[in-house]
């Protein structure tokens, strides 16, 4: 609980609840000695763990409960409003805020003595006997997207009721996950696994996962080959005048090379050839810059660039915005204010010169029809506060707060231009051949100026004209083989997730966050994700017995609903009843008659030391270990350790990554219970001397 304590007179005119500590402390620098800020700790109550919470027979009225953990600070809380004249709801500016605001008045008029909502809705009574103003206080919403002076006047300027259509959504999508939840989860310990669960989201999340991996597996790779030929210009011998092209037609046909003989074939013709400039192509090609950040861009944008994980690129975003250096970041728009355009541009002009500025402000629109228009894009609160002036507590925030910073500043700043060249070039002896080559050279830096590397690689061509005469230097051939899609990393599948609208900005990284722990999905490498056999076997029974759950159409359907709840074009109840009036039978039926599916477990080389059984990949409590095929006659387990290629700094044995009993890991030795040696974070390697070459340090 955090509070700025400030009371005028016996009696406290104002107390402002907001969601965090953070969000408190900043709040505080723009309100004044008039004002407590106390901070909830986020959600003061849920729907109950454990038990369905919600009451099917009364319009499916969610139960709720506080939970155990938070009952210490929800009595505080109730404490903190006694003797207030005025409340101020002050969650953050979406839904699931909104939620948290209502839920707040709820518990406080539950809890206060003899409580009542008075007459207006704006007026709480603490007394049914209606005494004393000492026992009433109002109660208003307040609403920014960035936690700046100017943002904060306006807010606590223009209060408003709690906006029940929002809040209606928001207990529509919880009432609705548990629904699902509840009854599809015991069906798949019944079915699948224990401890199994499924979701109305994370489920078409994990749907989307395993289809790409069996597109991968059901993949045939095709040979192919390329010729690359290395040239000269023949009147201009110089260390400039050498290049590449790429062999592209035979004739009139596209070139289609299926192995080493056609190819060896060809290059004994084009060895005999004579090569000369057939075409050179140029053009001034403008690129313009990006949108600014959305959730899901973000999301995208840092793991590429920095290789940050969804859940952590939202947990700095939170602690940035609670500081008041970026707007919120919960949103799917890409609107931007007229005064933050207009400062950006200012800032432009001031500190790259007028050249960098286009002679009208961008404005920029999202695809998606159910994009929440406004909602601003994610940006800096200040443009002039660079990341240099953050202070470097945390490196992490300044990594991100310099992607948002450049992210906005170059969407309002001048199309880069690249002058694009393309030499087309022919080589004849009987046959015709067609080769091409491409280069790019950058005019004009524009937005490009903001960043240390260019978005494009500049690539360098002679100058060439047509009917240049050129010299053949060398040919390379080169096997290749078709590929398969690629794995989705995190981001992409947050991508593939907003493209089929599925999801919502604050449920993008949970989501995810959810496949791990239920084991549904592993990283791999170079941080691709994919299905585990429990993944997969789950995905197989979902959609056999329940296509529609996780089927993306209809899942994205029912975000639209939830939308039009939000937007008070149909309510809660109704949507939920027909729903469920569908899919409460289909459960019963499912659970009587499916039969148990079997998750087949990987095998791995490793032999039982026990009953020399393959060795099989398990999946427990804390994650992957190895268990003998031979279960149940043989209950051999055995911890799955993963090499490291580093030698221990304090023996001869080898360093592996291996896992606590409580899931955490760690990098310890093979030689361990002789040899101690132990870190949590990843050893690093030491300069090479005689003693210490090719060996950790703990850091």
């Amino acid at each position: 609980m955090s509070k700025d304590k400030a009371t005028t007179g016996s009696k406290l005119k104002n107390l402002v609840i907001v969601e965090s500590p953070t969000k408190a402390r900043t709040l505080s620098q723009f309100l004044g000695k008039d004002y407590q800020i106390t901070a909830s700790m986020g959600h003061v109550r849920d729907l109950p763990r454990g038990e369905f919470g919600v009451d099917v027979e009364n319009n499916f009225k969610p139960q709720y409960v506080i939970p155990k953990e938070k009952i210490k600070s929800v009595n505080q809380l109730v404490k903190d409003t006694a003797g207030v004249e005025h409340i101020w709801l002050a969650t953050d500016p979406d839904r699931e805020g909104e939620a948290i605001a209502w839920n707040l008045l709820q518990v406080i008029i539950e809890k206060s003595p003899k409580a009542n909502l008075a007459q207006g809705g704006g007026k709480v009574n603490r007394s049914t006997s209606g005494e004393t103003d000492q026992n009433r206080f109002d109660y208003q919403r307040v609403v920014f997207h960035e936690i700046t002076k100017d943002a904060i006047q306006e807010a606590f300027n223009h209060p408003r009721d709690i906006d029940n259509d929002l809040v209606q959504a928001q207990q529509a999508r919880r009432v609705l996950d548990r629904l699902v939840g509840y009854k599809l989860s015991p069906l798949l310990w019944k079915k699948v696994k224990s401890g199994l669960s499924a979701g109305r989201v994370q489920s078409v999340a994990l749907r989307i996962v395993v289809e790409r991996e069996r597109e991968i597996n059901a993949f045939a790779s095709v040979e192919y080959w390329q010729i690359e030929a290395e040239l000269i210009i023949q009147k201009k011998l110089s260390i400039n005048s050498q290049f590449t092209a790429l062999l592209v037609k035979i004739g009139d046909q596209k070139i289609e090379i299926k192995n080493k003989q056609q190819a060896d074939k060809i290059i004994a013709e084009l060895e005999k050839s004579i090569f000369l400039v057939d075409e050179v192509i140029s053009k001034d090609a403008k690129k313009y810059p990006n949108p600014p950040f959305t959730t899901s861009t973000l999301t995208q944008a840092a793991a590429t660039r920095l290789g940050f994980t969804p859940k952590r690129t939202m947990r700095l975003a939170q602690n940035l915005y609670e500081r008041g250096l970026i707007t919120y970041m919960r949103t799917d728009s890409v609107n931007i204010s007229p005064q933050a355009v207009s400062q950006t541009r200012k800032y432009i002009q001031e500190v790259f010169g007028k050249n960098f500025l286009p002679s009208q402000a961008r404005k920029y629109k999202v695809k998606s029809r159910l994009a929440q228009e406004a909602h601003e894009a994610i940006r800096p609160t200040n443009i002039k506060f660079t990341s240099d002036q953050i202070q470097p507590t945390n490196l992490d925030q300044k990594k991100l707060y310099d992607l948002i910073w450049k992210r906005m500043v170059v969407c309002q700043m001048a199309e880069a231009i690249v002058a694009e060249t393309t030499v087309v070039i022919k080589a004849k002896n009987g046959n015709e051949y067609t080769l091409k080559t491409s280069g790019q050279k950058v005019k004009f830096e524009g937005w490009y100026k903001v960043y240390d590397k260019w978005p494009i690689k500049e690539q360098l061509l002679p100058d060439l004209i047509a009917k240049d005469l050129l010299n053949l230097n060398n040919l390379k051939e080169e096997q290749k083989f078709t590929e398969p899609p690629q794995r989705f990393t995190e981001a992409t599948l947050i991508k593939e997730l907003e493209k089929h609208d599925i999801g919502r900005p604050s449920t993008y990284a949970p989501t995810i966050s959810t496949l791990y722990e239920r084991f549904y999905i592993e990283r791999l490498e170079n941080r691709k994700i994919g299905p585990t056999p429990i993944g997969m076997t789950t995905i197989d029974f979902l959609v056999k017995y329940f296509p529609e759950i996780v089927d993306l159409a209809f899942t994205a359907n029912m975000e639209n609903k939830l939308d039009l709840i939000a937007q008070g074009q149909e309510e809660m109840s109704p949507m939920i009843r027909d729903f469920w009036k569908e899919f409460e039978p289909h459960v019963i039926k499912v659970g009587e008659e499916a039969q148990k599916m079997k998750v087949e477990a990987e095998v791995t080389e490793e032999k039982c030391q026990k009953c020399s059984k393959a060795m099989v990949i398990r999946y427990g409590r804390f994650g992957k270990f190895l268990a003998c095929s031979g279960f149940p006659e043989c209950k051999n387990t055995k911890a799955i350790v993963v090499e490291s290629g580093m030698n221990c700094s304090d023996c001869d044995g080898s360093i592996v990554i291996k896992r606590t009993k409580k899931g955490r890991s760690f990098w310890g030795c093979t030689n361990y219970p002789k040899c101690k040696f132990a870190s949590w974070k990843k050893p690093s390697f030491v300069e090479s001397d005689s003693t210490t070459e090719g060996k950790p340090v703990a850091s």
